[in-house]
């Protein structure tokens, strides 16, 4: 009987592992086969508002963990149509681009932005 319960109990643990793999992986890969991602926070102008640059940039504040992650847009076609929408005052979007460094910061080349309703 003992050895009839731990042999089941070992099939039970092998497929809760099975059926719980593919969901902890979708989690870590938050891009898809381009490398683009997609975050939702606050944009927000980084000279204007959060008096971090000398000049106009965009900035998508986003909450992680409990802590606030600051990307600063790379300044291409997308970011520049979009960024008097926040240079003034913070909107909730959503931004899809490829992280990477901006100025030696966590920054995002934004392809596509939107406000969020």
């Amino acid at each position: 009987m003992k050895k009839t319960t731990l042999i089941l109990a070992g099939i039970a643990g092998l497929l809760l592992l099975a059926l719980a793999t593919p969901t902890f992986a979708a989690k870590r890969d938050k891009g898809n086969k381009d490398g683009e991602v997609t975050l939702t926070g606050e944009a927000k102008c980084a000279k204007c508002l959060l008096k971090e640059t000398d000049k106009c940039q965009t900035a998508l504040q986003v909450e992680k963990k409990g802590k606030t992650m600051t990307y600063y847009l790379a300044d291409n076609d997308a970011t520049k149509a979009f960024h008097e929408n926040v240079c003034k005052e913070a909107k909730k979007v959503t931004v899809t681009g490829k992280l990477e460094k901006v100025d030696g910061k966590k920054g995002i080349a934004a392809t596509k932005i939107e406000l969020v309703k």
